[in-house]
């Protein structure tokens, strides 16, 4: 039995090894959310309010960046350059804005309302809410407790409809 392990802590040795020598990599190549330690050893989750959340928003180089998909709050401080204020993806840190998501408009659905999107638009935004679960430099660290959307309020307007054409001369 004795040999038996033995053998098998040399096969695990090996396979390490082995991908290391081969890839410059411990595991293969592999860079998913395995190879985050917070995956194994997720931190305590947090519960913030919107307002909480968007201390988190980049502006303070001091703070971490959080960003949050559908009420769940993800660690994006990996990406700092991207999402700190004046970054190309700026506008979601510190707040929810699922809906700019599914969109593309980052005027005016940088907002947790999802009324009237698609079936397909909201799958879009499980998609990029996957990409963060998954991801192996972000993650996962709470949720956002989301204010109620008045059913009477409008539906954020799409920035994208067509403009009138113009008179013809």
């Amino acid at each position: 039995m004795d040999q038996q392990k033995a053998g098998l802590c040399l096969s695990v040795l090996f396979f390490f090894l082995a991908s290391y020598l081969v890839t410059d990599t411990w595991l293969w190549g592999y860079k998913g959310k395995y190879t985050n330690l917070r995956h194994w050893f997720p931190p305590k989750e947090l519960v913030f309010t919107q307002k909480e959340l968007l201390q988190y928003d980049g502006s303070d180089p001091t703070k971490k960046i959080y960003l949050a998909i559908k009420g769940e709050v993800f660690d994006v401080t990996a990406g700092r350059p991207y999402y700190s204020k004046g970054g190309g993806y700026g506008f979601f840190s510190g707040k929810d804005a699922s809906r700019a998501y599914a969109t593309g408009c980052f005027q005016t659905h940088l907002t947790h309302d999802l009324r009237g999107l698609t079936k397909q638009q909201l799958a879009d935004i499980d998609g990029w809410a996957s990409f963060y679960r998954n991801h192996q430099k972000y993650f996962k660290v709470g949720t956002v407790i989301l204010d109620p959307i008045d059913p009477a309020s409008p539906i954020p307007e799409d920035c994208r409809q067509p403009v009138a054409a113009k008179p013809s001369s």
